[in-house]
């Protein structure tokens, strides 16, 4: 499938090396052939025997097409699998023992992929302001047989050094971490090249998705059960203690769970029933309330919301059903300020968060959350990291955009 300039015996009598020997023009291929169709997932490759490449150019509907070059100047990859259905034109130059550049120019086609597995982003959203715990959470339609190939097509990238590991949660959700909160004020990209990715056999990834997004303020929260306090810091200094009342602990479903939470979803309002604890509305011991300045931290049903009902029983005693109540002002004051991905930590209860309730991966060790990686491996983001590295694949040569 290699496109290979022809090397005529006029040209190979050359001029001669400072060795004494014979200077030979250059050999390039490059790869997939001219005129042929292809799957997304073959790479477009350039190779340079006897010289070394001089500038690789690939066009394909004024996208640009990211590759690396290898230290020696011999061999030029593709970096991301390529888009389904698309005419992509290849134009590569090597410059020979000889002194002699060579061009090879390629134009070929990928198949149309058949069948896609859709990706949605659950967070963070393109733009958006974030706190320093939060994730970045990806589902997938259908499960994923090729983890490892779907994980090689992603990119994290930002301008403040941190270490990250993707880690799949099931089939269908893989979510990455950071090792160590985010830094404040730190500026992300994240990049997921699917289009191409095969997810199983057959089946590729749906499209392209890109995101920018900034970690804000060092938002954290402290719930203690015992002094029924949550003490709010920013950026390490105290800003406020609030009075809380949480779960009384009657029965386990009534216990706060005790770990590193993270506000999920702000709603105002929203409405609070029993269902959850398999009690309809109206029924004896049953409820439905309309709560105001709602953050959930968990998916068992936890927020932190207002709650006037309990102001008298809030600072000195636990009567909720596992929810942080406090007063309507400080609910206020905290749902204002709140971003999603701010941790909010309890302690004291006897009842432990699960590492996939809600988005509480914090609550997992660093060393098995790598393990949950299909590569096994974490990855250095930064203003500094190499960017063959951004996708965990540190087998391939660092590059530049072709064309650039």
């Amino acid at each position: 499938m290699a496109l290979l300039v022809g090397v005529g015996a006029a040209a190979a009598a050359g001029c001669t090396a400072q060795d004494g020997t014979t200077a030979r023009s250059v050999e390039l291929t490059v790869s997939p052939r001219q005129g042929g169709t292809v799957a997304p997932d073959v790479p477009i490759a350039v190779r340079a025997e006897r010289g070394t490449i001089a500038a690789v150019t690939v066009s394909s509907g004024g996208t640009a097409v990211e590759g690396g070059l290898t230290e020696d100047g011999t061999a030029w990859r593709s970096r991301w699998a390529l888009t389904p259905g698309q005419k992509y034109t290849v134009s590569a130059t090597a410059l020979g023992e000889d002194g002699r550049s060579r061009t090879v120019r390629s134009a070929f086609t990928t198949a149309e992929a058949e069948k896609t597995n859709p990706m949605t982003l659950e967070a963070p959203a393109d733009g958006e302001t974030v706190g320093v715990g939060i994730p970045i959470v990806m589902n997938f339609e259908e499960p994923v047989e090729d983890k490892a190939e779907v994980e090689r097509a992603l990119a994290v990238r930002a301008n403040k050094p941190a270490e990250g590991a993707w880690h799949w949660v099931d089939d269908q959700q893989v979510v990455f971490r950071t090792k160590e909160y985010w830094p404040a004020h730190t500026k992300v990209t994240f990049q997921a090249h699917l289009a191409g990715v095969s997810t199983s056999k057959g089946v590729y990834g749906g499209k392209n998705q890109s995101i920018a997004f900034t970690v804000g303020d060092s938002q954290i929260s402290t719930a203690d059960e015992d002094s029924h306090k949550m003490v709010v810091k920013v950026n390490g200094k105290k800003v406020r203690t609030v009075p809380t009342s949480m779960g009384d602990g009657t029965e386990r479903r009534f216990t706060t769970t005790n770990g590193v939470h993270l506000a999920m979803q702000k709603d105002d309002p929203v409405t609070m029933t029993s269902s959850w604890m398999g009690i309809a509305p109206g029924s004896a011991g049953g409820y439905s309330l309309v709560v105001d300045d709602a953050v959930r931290i968990s998916d068992s049903g936890e927020y932190v919301h207002s709650a006037p009902w309990s102001v008298g029983s809030q600072g000195n005693a636990n009567v909720s059903h596992g929810c942080i109540n406090v007063s309507p002002s400080n609910a206020e004051w905290f749902y204002e300020m709140t971003m999603r991905g701010d941790p909010i930590i309890v302690t004291g209860t006897d009842r432990e968060l699960e590492p996939y309730n809600g988005w509480s991966y914090w609550q997992m060790d660093w060393k098995k959350w790598v393990q949950g990686s299909a590569l096994k491996r974490s990855v250095k983001v930064g203003p500094n990291a190499d960017p063959a590295t951004l996708s965990a694949q540190a087998d391939e040569p660092a590059g530049q955009p072709a064309g650039s």
